[in-house]
């Protein structure tokens, strides 16, 4: 499958991330299980926002995996859950917004290219409970070891050129089986919340 890096920006764009933070906040909990996602949907229901099912909020959220872009009408329900008229409304709210101006900060990161040498192991989580271990394979190549709840599994293969506690990890692809899969997100709510770093596997 080759990958579109148009799709990436598209699908998961800031905006989009920082929407379904904020959402998950005026919720009072992260949407990570079957329940939450039929909870939340028959909130918005209530609420007389507007119709979203919980398969179309699990993709939304990567709860399972597809690379087909939100719709429009999806976004703009959710923003209207936060009190904004739209999703285009909402954006224009961040970009005037002085919380979200740039600014520089301090984080536990791992910059891979120079600083890490064949065989050494990084290992990452984030929420609820997901967990890899991987082995560095040189250049900006990772192979899983071990994976523990997460979608991908062992002896997938991805490139990453750096690992930051608290972002999340976004993957152009993964290498499965010899062919690539759609783009994947790390910790899309909240972030890797595990980042360790082991010598030459030790």
């Amino acid at each position: 499958m080759n990958f579109n890096p148009s799709t990436v920006m598209n699908l998961y764009k800031p905006e989009t991330t920082e929407l379904l933070r904020l959402v998950e906040r005026k919720f009072g909990k992260p949407l990570d299980s079957t329940n939450d996602f039929d909870e939340f949907s028959l909130c918005l229901k209530s609420k007389k926002l507007g119709t979203v099912s919980a398969s179309t909020l699990k993709r939304l959220w990567g709860y399972v995996n597809d690379s087909h872009q939100p719709r429009t009408n999806t976004l703009d329900i959710l923003a209207s859950y936060l009190g904004h008229a739209h999703f285009q409304d909402f954006c224009l709210w961040l970009k005037k917004s002085t919380v979200y101006n740039s600014s520089f900060f301090s984080a536990h990161i791992i910059d891979v290219p120079g600083n890490l040498a064949l065989g050494d192991e990084v290992e990452i989580g984030w929420a609820p409970n997901r967990y890899l271990r991987l082995n560095y394979r040189g250049g900006v190549m990772f192979e899983v070891r071990e994976s523990k709840e997460s979608k991908l599994q062992t002896g997938d293969c991805f490139e990453a050129v750096s690992f930051v506690l608290g972002q999340p990890l976004l993957l152009a692809y993964v290498l499965r089986d010899g062919q690539r899969t759609p783009p994947f997100i790390a910790g899309r709510n909240g972030g890797l919340t595990i980042l360790n770093y082991r010598q030459n596997g030790y």
